[in-house]
């Protein structure tokens, strides 16, 4: 017998062999059909797959993330499936699980695959999953492995087993029907599990990401366990695509890209520079409030900065190429981020235990050399700003300063509108210490100090193993906009290795040198990629304290042109800022372009109004308010706000 420990602490003892699929059985049918996957001692494994040892149980369903990328990821496989059978010759590069369904990366062998396609192949997937084929798990070793992708003369397989060998992992193929893949897993028990299909893109994508190497078609696609959970997915992406941060963008001119400046290099325009302004002057007020203090780095650092920091060894590839200056062996690099630079701040004069914490902020700009095929309006970009900052505090002021940087995150989150969200706590993975530096017992006490002050903030956290920054574990905000879309929003990290690689001090009461323990910190991670979230969240329908023009004034004729310039310089005294269209349009022209535009209130001016000093309040989406005067509407706009 072996004992099985549930998530609420009961131990339940069963034969062993048993899976997590017969335990869910053994609670309620009604459970079990529910169950799509089972977390075995912190890992997630086929609910069907056999369990030898005592362990701890979660079962996981289509509310779970992990039953959701289970069943995304057997829905790339029944893709695969689908392809092989529609387009003999065809090659498989990689299919996994994404946070909006899946992908497969295919060599199609000369056929061509198009949108157009789409209908048979999705057809072909319904064909299959109503078969009820089982994922059969089946155990290899790497020379079978080899032996069976060779005699298939398939190099991308044969590629990545190479890879398998060195890191010395555990070979599993997975079958369904005639179809087989290598897969570490796992899977739902059956295809026909998978009621509803979508398939939803087609793109090129390199091999391995190398774009000195093949070409793939990668196939993106959707699935659901019920038709109506599609039916709301389809609504929401209709929606979705008016609100589209790209195309509110162009058409509220807040911001623009230019081939000749270069790709993945958003210029803001007058309106939404003046948003962006407002944002970054509201977290300047918040952190004056807390004793920050704003310096201003280069956008650029030599090449031995980023190599002493790790950061030329973990993002080079991602980085610009360095900057050869005339001087022999001298190179720079675009920053891709602030902390060395902030380090560099800490490390130029001696401190006190007295003058700690140290916080300092900037909003920096930094560089990455992302992939063209990945770069995606604001929100995936080559030059973005952030709101960063660091702390350089003591071990025991470390809880403390965690806790006031999550009290200001959670401030700025409700200020925007952000009111259902998740902390993330992001750790290391165990099983790929190479993607780390610094030592483990670093890490323990980093890891820790999150797990004990979001435990202490009761926040409502999830734990990723993996999602940890290179230098430090972090906390992650996973916010939800309007449509139900989860984006990670706002970041705490805690970090003991930069200041190692720095060599920081700071001489404490004992009158010895210690280390200082660092915290980065981004509420608004980069502001481009925040403004896309806030653009779709909002509709393009800002708060009004953010809306970069609050009123219109609308007269009716060129005759009242005086009057309306006289009330946008007297609502320019209350700090309500607007503007006059002049055009020679009809008002109700004006208004349609008013509410196109999204200003909150369009203030009408005519004979009668100008005669009275009065004002014919619309407000935009809700139509006529009611006539005011200039001060009445400064009051009302003010209860507004």
């Amino acid at each position: 017998m072996i004992n099985i420990t549930f998530p609420d602490g009961n131990v339940r003892q069963y034969e062993a062999g048993t899976t997590a699929m017969d335990i869910a059985k053994s609670i309620s049918h009604g459970l079990a059909k529910k169950v799509l996957s089972a977390k075995i001692n912190g890992e997630v494994w086929d609910a069907t797959r056999p369990i030898h040892e005592d362990a701890t149980l979660q079962l996981l369903t289509w509310d779970d993330k992990d039953g959701k990328m289970t069943f995304w990821h057997s829905s790339a496989h029944l893709m695969a499936e689908a392809l092989e059978a529609l387009y003999p010759g065809i090659k498989f590069g990689t299919g996994p699980a994404t946070d909006g369904g899946f992908y497969y990366d295919v060599d199609t062998d000369g056929h061509t695959i198009s949108s157009d396609d789409f209908p048979k192949i999705e057809a072909k997937m319904q064909e299959l999953a109503r078969q009820k084929n089982e994922y059969v798990r089946k155990p290899i070793s790497i020379d079978e492995a080899i032996d069976f992708y060779k005699e298939k003369g398939d190099e991308y397989k044969l590629e990545l087993l190479e890879k398998r060998r060195e890191e010395g992992a555990d070979i599993t193929l997975y079958q369904q029907g005639d179809f087989i893949d290598l897969c570490r897993g796992p899977h739902v028990p059956h295809t026909g599990y998978i009621k509803a299909i979508k398939l939803t893109k087609v793109a090129g994508a390199y091999w391995q990401g190398d774009e000195n190497r093949q070409q793939l078609t990668r196939v993106y696609g959707i699935t659901f366990p019920k038709k109506k959970e599609l039916d709301l997915y389809e609504k929401m992406i209709e929606e979705a695509k008016e609100r589209d941060h790209r195309k509110l963008g162009a058409e509220l001119e807040l911001f623009m890209f230019s081939e000749r400046v270069g790709q993945g290099l958003p210029m803001w325009l007058p309106k939404g520079n003046q948003l962006r302004d407002r944002l970054m002057n509201f977290l300047r007020v918040e952190q004056e409030k807390r004793g920050y203090k704003l310096v201003t780095t280069p956008h650029i650092g030599k090449k031995d900065l980023y190599v002493t920091s790790g950061h030329y060894e973990k993002y080079g590839e991602d980085s610009f190429h360095p900057i050869s200056t005339p001087r022999e062996g001298e190179e720079f690099l675009l920053k891709p981020m602030n902390c060395p630079h902030h380090c560099e701040i800490f490390a130029h004069r001696p401190h006190s235990y007295r003058d700690l914490p140290l916080r300092i902020a900037e909003f920096g700009t930094v560089y990455r050399y992302e992939q063209s095929g990945e770069l995606h309006g604001l929100s995936r970009v080559r030059g973005f700003t952030q709101d960063d900052a660091h702390i350089f505090c003591t071990q025991e002021q470390l809880k403390g300063e965690f806790l006031n940087v999550l009290d200001l995150t959670k401030t700025v989150l409700a200020k925007m509108g952000f009111e259902e969200f998740t902390a993330q706590i992001s750790l290391r993975d165990p099983e790929t210490p190479e993607k780390y530096i610094g030592s483990k017992s670093n890490w323990e006490a980093a890891e820790q100090a999150i797990i004990d002050a979001t435990k202490e903030a009761g926040l409502n956290t999830v734990t990723e193993l993996g999602e940890a920054a290179f230098y430090g574990p972090k906390l992650d905000f996973m916010v939800k906009d309007a449509l139900g879309r989860s984006w990670q929003l706002g970041t705490i990290q805690v970090d003991y290795n930069l200041p190692d690689r720095f060599e920081l001090e700071y001489v404490g009461a004992d009158n010895e040198t210690h280390r200082p323990v660092m915290i980065h910190r981004a509420p608004f991670g980069s502001m481009e990629r925040f403004i896309s979230i806030l653009i779709e969240h909002t509709g393009g329908k800002f708060p009004l304290w953010l809306a970069p023009e609050q009123f219109a004034i609308l007269p009716i004729s060129d005759r009242f042109n005086e009057y309306a310039a006289k009330v946008e310089q007297e609502l320019a005294q209350h700090d309500i800022r607007g503007f006059v269209d002049d055009r020679g349009e009809k008002v109700g022209r004006k208004i349609r372009d008013a509410e196109v535009k999204k200003v909150p209130f369009m203030l009408i001016v005519g004979e009668k109004e100008t005669e009275n000093g009065t004002l014919s309040v619309r407000k935009q989406g809700d139509g006529d308010v009611g006539t005011m005067t200039v001060a009445e509407f400064a009051a009302y706009f003010q209860q507004q706000s």
